[in-house]
């Protein structure tokens, strides 16, 4: 009886000492944050290589591919795993065939047939079947059960998350994190990681400082939140959280994922403990290297940034996935995409992360560099390659504005028959007081749908004549 009440004593009294309550610090601490500048660090966006498609729309379009071979989906399932790597220069995300219970594991011992790559860019699919087949999988049995066959390799340590990723050549492993805690399952770390071959079973060890380039996930989305809200909340001591919660902050609710420099970077808003609708800066955390970097650009909350583009069009009933930040013309931009029931992504929506009313959407068949050229319209703040560009002094014989998802186009037709669009922001002091028989000068982009795009338009000033009467001088 001593003996045990002498070890609840030990348990109890060491789960206090190593709480925040005695170490606050230290729970601060457990990420490292930096501040940045996002004009520095943040590269402008390269739309030629951006995740558009979110886990749910990358499922469906790797399900589908599958489904679409007999031979394939009656004896294996698709993972749910997918996860989001840099493979080969570009964003996707890979997940492997999994087997579809006992009987047909045993019919396919030599493993299942490959795994699917989704480009989160184009949404392209590709299935690739491996020869040999992937052996060590979570719904394999017996000592090729993925975690058993982990385990029993490594019977002293304590195995965390998994992920499926490919290296540059495109074999399968299996990276799984080793985890250490403070006390009893108190403030878990990531220790390192174990690199196990889908095919062969092949394992190597290492320390989180030392893992190859090529992996992009040794830290979990669930663990780095976690990090940064015992960053936030911890500041200013355990009794400040509590009380008087003096520049206590969090993390917002979701988050996603951003690529730079040929990482993974897990993308979350920071916030107030309070319940407002603002963040007062962003957080990006290397997945590979645990490197965390605050960023101070106060602005709309995720969330509000949602609702306003499901807003601008909520007669179509669309849902927003969770926003990219990006880099637009040097501001900070949120990048939404629009999903119908069938999560199908139809629209895109820009969001300015300062003043989340200024938001623009375009259909996504037009492509997202389309889409981001009407929202730079919109804030007067297009880029113009001069070079693609034509220059004419037309005269209008027709003009018809319309409103196309809250944004006012002029459509013109000149006396030579040509078409014209313009939007009002363009030159709010000439287009919305635009006339028949006006003369304008105009600069264009030509388009393949027989409706020229103007970029620049000025109104031709109109020469007087001076008539001289007898009686007095009139103009």
């Amino acid at each position: 009886m001593v003996i045990v009440i002498i070890a609840v004593i030990i348990f109890f009294a060491g789960m206090v000492i190593a709480s925040p309550i005695f170490n606050s610090k230290i729970y601060t601490e457990r990420i490292n944050v930096v501040p940045s500048s996002f004009e520095q660090d943040i590269k402008p966006v390269d739309f030629d290589n951006l995740p558009l498609l979110d886990k749910a729309s990358t499922q469906k379009v790797g399900d589908r591919i599958v489904g679409q071979l007999p031979d394939l989906v009656s004896q294996f399932s698709v993972s749910n795993e997918y996860s989001l790597i840099n493979y080969q220069g570009s964003i996707v995300r890979v997940t492997p065939l999994e087997h579809n219970g006992i009987f047909k594991y045993f019919a396919n011992s030599g493993g299942t047939a490959g795994y699917v790559v989704v480009d989160t860019t184009t949404g392209e699919a590709t299935l690739t079947r491996l020869e040999d087949g992937l052996k060590y999988l979570p719904s394999s049995f017996f000592f090729k059960n993925l975690r058993r066959h982990v385990q029993m390799g490594n019977p002293f340590d304590i195995l965390g998350e998994f992920s499926f990723e490919l290296d540059e050549e495109g074999n399968p492993y299996w990276i799984i994190q080793t985890l250490k805690y403070t006390w009893v399952n108190m403030k878990k770390e990531v220790k390192g990681i174990i690199i196990v071959d889908a095919v062969s079973g092949d394992m190597t060890k290492y320390n989180v400082g030392n893992v190859p380039t090529w992996v992009d996930n040794v830290y979990d989305a669930a663990l780095i939140t976690e990090e940064i809200d015992s960053w936030g909340l911890y500041q200013g001591g355990y009794l400040n959280s509590l009380f008087s919660q003096r520049n206590v902050t969090q993390a917002t609710r979701g988050y996603t994922y951003i690529t730079m420099n040929d990482d993974v970077y897990l993308y979350t808003g920071i916030t107030s403990v309070s319940s407002d609708e603002s963040n007062i800066g962003f957080m990006m955390v290397n997945l590979r290297t645990h490197d965390a970097m605050f960023y101070e650009v106060p602005g709309a909350e995720e969330y509000s940034a949602m609702d306003s583009a499901v807003g601008a069009v909520q007669e179509k009933n669309y849902v927003s996935t969770f926003p990219l930040l990006i880099n637009l013309n040097d501001r900070p931009t949120y990048l939404l995409s629009l999903k119908d029931a069938a999560g199908l992504v139809k629209m895109y929506a820009f969001v300015d992360v300062q003043n989340y009313q200024k938001v623009s959407t375009s259909d996504a068949s037009l492509g997202i560099e389309a889409a981001a050229n009407t929202y730079l319209q919109m804030m007067g703040s297009e880029v113009i390659d001069q070079s693609e560009l034509f220059e004419k002094t037309i005269k209008i014989r027709s003009l018809q504005p319309i409103v196309i998802e809250g944004n006012t186009y002029y459509y013109l037709i000149s006396e030579d028959n040509e078409k014209f669009s313009v939007l009002s922001s363009v030159n709010l002091s000439v287009v919305p007081y635009l006339r028949v028989n006006d003369q304008v000068n105009i600069q264009y982009r030509k388009s393949e749908i027989d409706v020229n795009r103007i970029v620049v338009i000025d109104l031709v000033e109109k020469e007087t004549d001076q008539i001289i009467e007898n009686e007095g001088d009139r103009e």
